[in-house]
């Protein structure tokens, strides 16, 4: 929003009389409540069994569901934002002014009735991760009124009052929100506890969570660093404080010069290096340094174990690294003995599973387990490590293995499907889980269902979709060549651009 006859005279039976009046209170009682419950249904976005999407068409922006119905029309002119996909709180800017920068926004429910009426404006808080792709706190909101910024959560309760100057998330840190106030910044969290008072001339996230602490700026200039509890763990010295911390040590730069410092602020090592790029996990074992532009190994009593020769250096588990040399990765480990030789454009490493995925220039992947040992290859669709398997495309066939390389049938791995994808004659169709075919063998390629229950399918060059009884609900008509993933959600296919996760109609 921007802008509630006479009879007979008979002795009582009392214990009924009472028995009946506790009754009637109790179901007026129930009626009040079941009206409170409604109402507050109608005024603020609840929790439901759906899923929601941004749509996007005829160069407007709307809602779905997850069964592609429409929940409300395509005709605002920017993105509507859905915080929580699993919660009817749906974020329209309009009115929009480009040269002044100024907007209105607001709040709509899956009755497309306007929500948070009581604030000026109601925004989503966006985020991004290390690679900056976009997210956005799916609990809270920040909400404007005159003039001063706090945040709600989805049931419209406040968690911190409408008092300040701005509030936006620290980056890459979910559940911790950056405050400012008369030019001083504090840190708040997704329940609205006050973590850090608004006495900071500069905040920034010292790890990855709103527990590792953080680096705080004062007034003179210098840095320091402040646990979640406001226990101080490095005075306000240094010049600068890097993100790289671990063992309770840390990396700073004072008097120009850049070193590793304890808790206590005492030098562990300061020399023999450029710059100090990671701390490693095993305590003691040392720090990835940089030196004349390379990477390389030292321990913290600056004894060098691996040269500077890499182009870059990534710890992914205890003394076992993935290096680059020029536009090829591989893995050494601390004592710079090659476990996986130099052929890949990347390797990455799956702790769940503790399996290793190399991938070549054309996107052919070896996956290896713990011993570097190449188990199997083809081309990567997913890692699921909630339900315990990795999928490979194999020679044209989708094929499922759980994390110690044992073929699964994909029954098991995908029990709630209701078709399972086919292939024969060089043509896919569809089964179900007794084999029999219910759609025939007629389409160049396909995907398996997606959890929503659809599946998309492509003949002469172009997609459409069937539905979880095999049913066509969109024609193949869609030109997707230039689209990473393929995914649709009843007539409506995914953006081309699947960070910003919505579905296109056109």
């Amino acid at each position: 929003m921007s802008r509630g006859r006479r009879y007979e005279e008979r002795k009582l039976n009392m214990k009924k009389v009472f028995a009946v009046i506790l009754a009637i209170v109790v179901i007026i009682m129930s009626i009040f409540i079941i009206r409170g419950i409604f109402s507050k249904e109608e005024k603020t976005g609840g929790i439901t069994s759906k899923t929601y999407f941004a749509a996007f068409k005829d160069n407007k922006w709307g809602v779905i569901d997850e069964n592609g119905e429409t929940v409300i029309d395509p005709s605002y002119e920017e993105m509507i934002i859905i915080p929580d996909s699993k919660t009817d709180i749906f974020l329209c800017t309009y009115d929009v002014n480009y040269d002044t920068g100024e907007y209105s926004a607001k709040a709509l429910n899956s009755k497309n009735e306007e929500i948070f009426t009581n604030y000026d404006k109601i925004e989503a808080i966006p985020n991004y991760d290390e690679n900056n792709n976009l997210w956005y706190e799916e609990d809270v909101l920040k909400v404007q009124k005159d003039g001063k910024w706090g945040m709600i959560d989805n049931s419209g309760k406040e968690l911190v009052k409408a008092e300040y100057d701005s509030i936006q998330a620290l980056q890459g840190v979910k559940n911790a929100f950056l405050i400012q106030k008369e030019g001083k910044y504090g840190v708040v969290d997704n329940e609205g506890r006050n973590i850090l008072d608004a006495n900071y001339a500069e905040i920034t996230n010292l790890g990855e969570t709103n527990r590792d602490g953080y680096i705080v700026k004062d007034d003179t200039g210098l840095y320091g660093i402040v646990d979640a509890s406001k226990n101080v763990i490095l005075e306000n010295q240094y010049q600068e404080i890097e993100k790289v911390y671990g063992n309770d040590l840390y990396v700073v730069s004072q008097d120009g010069k850049q070193k590793v410092v304890n808790a206590n602020g005492e030098d562990v090592l300061a020399e023999g290096f450029d710059q100090i790029a990671k701390i490693l996990e095993t305590k003691d074992a040392g720090v990835i340094y940089i030196s004349g532009g390379k990477y390389g190994i030292m321990t913290l009593t600056g004894e060098v174990k691996v040269e500077a020769q890499y182009d870059d250096l990534s710890e992914v588990k205890a003394n076992i690294f993935v290096a680059t040399k020029g536009d090829k990765q591989g893995i050494i480990d601390i004592d710079n003995n090659e476990k996986v030789p130099f052929n890949y454009q990347t390797i990455t490493y799956n702790e769940i599973g503790d399996i290793y995925v190399a991938e070549d220039e054309n996107f052919n992947s070896q996956v290896m387990n713990n011993q570097f040992e190449v188990k199997q290859t083809g081309i990567l669709i997913e890692i699921n490590t909630d339900a315990g398997y990795f999928e490979l495309r194999q020679n044209d066939a989708y094929k499922y293995y759980n994390f110690r390389f044992e073929e699964k049938d994909k029954k098991e791995i995908l029990s709630n499907h209701t078709l399972y994808l086919d292939k024969k004659d060089n043509q896919y169709g569809y089964i179900d889980k007794d084999g029999n075919v219910v759609v025939e063998y007629m389409y160049d390629d396909a995907t398996e269902q997606n959890e929503y229950g659809f599946a998309a399918v492509k003949k002469d060059g172009k997609w459409g979709a069937i539905n979880n009884k095999g049913e066509v609900v969109q024609e193949p008509i869609y030109n997707l060549d230039d689209y990473l993933m393929i995914d649709f959600i009843g007539r409506w296919h995914l953006g081309k651009d699947i960070n910003m996760n919505y579905y296109n109609q056109e």
